[in-house]
């Protein structure tokens, strides 16, 4: 059932006018002229026609294809001098024409870049008459890219699409660089003559005041859409977005049809256009499929690529893809600068590859293959550092159904899964690459394999706890590290996790843990205990502290939404599974 669009707005009649007053708030480079209710024209508050020594460029049509056409995104230096503003889908009267040219138009005279619409070309044809009466200095150019209609046309033509946008900004460019009347509305003919447009419809937009139309249902889409919310010039079976494409780019490249002169070998520049209502993401999976497409089954060189929302209608969900044959000149005038608010930012330049290898971290890329094996002879450190790994990540495996279980109640269930994935690959990594007899770099690869292994919090958490005491051990020459050395290591490492994660002791999470084994560890040490009392001392605290959790009211994670009667049943999952690794890692014999 066709239903009444939603609209934030006021009165139906006033939304151009409302818009205008909008626009000219936000760009201050922007004015409108301020005449009876409707001439609706904005022009650049730099170009006053009497003084005005350029070409005025102006363009228009009717509101509702913003940024576009009218095309209040395309006014500013570089590109458009005045745009003249109909009501919603409706051509400007010629009295605002008029009124555009009138007050832009120096006596370098003026182009006007129309769409192939009837109505528009009637109006804008008037309007250039009686300029011309008046003694203006006027030229014309029709754009009609639309190449989903077959050749015959009639008197009606190809209608103007996104590709006008196109055109707006080679003659903006041309007219910025000092061209003549004739040499700008040369240069604007021929980028019309060498761009062609198609569109995909998902969605019929929806006026102001008006009821949408329904002709759309489920899964269907239209090809060759119409940009005023007019039917297109097929309904299709809603198709994966690789078919579209593809089907979009024959329609346009045919050369049975020969619609633009493009063939194999030529360079083109590519806009794909949104139409209102199509997510950003949408728009970029179109644009890395086409591409490809261009490239390899047309063989062309795809010099620019323009990607976003140019001219909408209105609401419509969908997208338009509109490619130009290029040369030098024309990328010179695409990559001119210009003050035009919506013209994209940083497009131009030669396209490197768009894909390139991901850097590999230094432990992977600098080292020799043999320093990242498992050594063939275990140092004493070593074969002690691979006791206390293995202790301490069976532990963790061993508690993987009770820490779920507390999960369960106080988070989202998973706490002993996730640390059963990272334990289970480190266990498997240890055995293949981890060099022992480096502490440093074993701590270092052990965050490694966190961080491919586990998802979560705790897979982040943990591999910053890890790279934390890499970087504080590997400050040390020595590869054989200390009793106090491990103990800086673990300081800092909870200091990192403490910074990044926003939690501190008190907080419910496996800093409770972690925060007492670190003070007893270092409070030991210095008291002149001998290594393996303070690691087994450092434990136990880990151990309380994390018992103690059932006493604290969660300050983060998923436990900070729990009741405290229900945290008071069970202590922290994340804490204790860090209590487990601390207990079983804990040093058997003094370093």
């Amino acid at each position: 059932m066709a239903l009444q669009g939603k609209k934030l707005i006021n009165n139906p009649n006033d939304v151009v006018t409302e818009f205008v007053e909008g626009l000219v708030e936000t760009y201050p480079g922007l004015q409108y002229l301020d005449g009876f209710p409707e001439v609706k024209v904005v022009i650049r508050a730099d170009a006053l026609g009497t003084t005005y020594d350029k070409v005025a460029v102006i363009s228009g049509g009717g509101s509702g294809h913003e940024p576009a056409h009218w095309i209040t995104g395309y006014v500013g230096e570089g590109m458009l001098t005045a745009a003249i503003c109909g009501d919603v889908f409706a051509s400007p009267s010629v009295d605002s024409i008029l009124a555009g040219i009138r007050a832009v138009t120096g006596p370098m005279g003026c182009l006007l870049i129309v769409t192939n619409y009837t109505d528009d070309r009637l109006n804008f044809g008037l309007a250039a008459e009686q300029a011309r009466s008046e003694g203006y200095k006027i030229e014309t150019v029709i754009v009609g890219d639309d190449r989903a209609l077959p050749p015959p046309r009639g008197i009606a033509g190809r209608r103007g699409l996104a590709g006008t946008i196109l055109v707006n900004k080679v003659a903006g460019a041309a007219a910025a660089a000092g061209l003549s009347l004739a040499d700008v509305a040369s240069e604007a003919q021929r980028a019309s003559e060498m761009v062609g447009t198609m569109g995909v419809e998902l969605s019929v937009c929806s006026l102001p005041s008006q009821v949408t139309s329904d002709r759309l249902g489920p899964g269907k889409m239209e090809l060759g859409l119409g940009i005023h919310g007019e039917p297109g010039a097929a309904v299709a079976d809603l198709q994966p977005v690789d078919v579209v494409v593809s089907h979009v780019l024959n329609q346009i490249l045919s050369l049975e049809t020969n619609y633009v002169p493009i063939k194999r070998g030529n360079r083109v520049v590519l806009m794909i256009n949104g139409l209102g209502a199509t997510p950003l993401m949408e728009l970029m999976i179109a644009a890395g499929k086409t591409v490809p497409q261009l490239q390899l089954e047309f063989g062309l060189a795809v010099e620019r690529v323009y990607t976003g929302s140019f001219m909408t209608s209105l609401d419509m969900a969908g997208f338009s893809i509109s490619i130009m044959k290029a040369d030098q000149t024309l990328l010179l005038r695409l990559d001119a600068p210009t003050k035009a608010p919506h013209w994209p930012v940083g497009s131009a330049g030669n396209r490197p590859p768009a894909k390139i290898p991901v850097p590999l971290p230094p432990s992977r890329s600098t080292k020799s293959e043999d320093s990242l094996s498992r050594p063939k002879k275990l140092s004493e450190h070593g074969r002690i550092l691979e006791t206390a790994i293995e202790a301490a990540v069976n532990a963790v495996i061993d508690m993987r159904d009770s820490l779920n279980d507390w999960d369960s109640k106080v988070g989202d269930g998973d706490c002993g899964s996730t640390m059963y994935k990272g334990a289970t690959a480190i266990l498997d990594d240890m055995k293949k690459f981890y060099p022992l007899n480096d502490a440093a770099e074993t701590v270092n690869e052990i965050g490694s394999s966190v961080r491919r292994a586990m998802g979560g919090t705790s897979g982040i958490l943990y591999n910053i706890f890890c790279k934390a005491a890499y970087a504080k051990l590997k400050a040390n020459s020595d590869s054989d590290v200390t009793a106090k050395q491990w103990a800086e290591a673990l300081e800092a490492a909870i200091a990192a996790v403490s910074k990044y994660g926003g939690a501190n002791a008190g907080y419910r999470t496996l800093l409770d843990a972690l925060i007492p084994a670190s003070s007893v560890l270092k409070e030991r040490l210095t008291a002149g205990d001998d290594s393996s009392t303070a690691f087994v001392l450092s434990s136990e605290a880990a151990l309380s502290g994390a018992e103690s959790t059932k006493d604290m009211q969660a300050q983060a994670g998923w436990s900070s939404y729990v009741s405290a009667a229900i945290l008071a049943t069970v202590p922290d999952p994340g804490a204790m599974a860090a209590a487990a690794l601390a207990v079983k890692a804990k040093y058997e014999k003094a370093s």
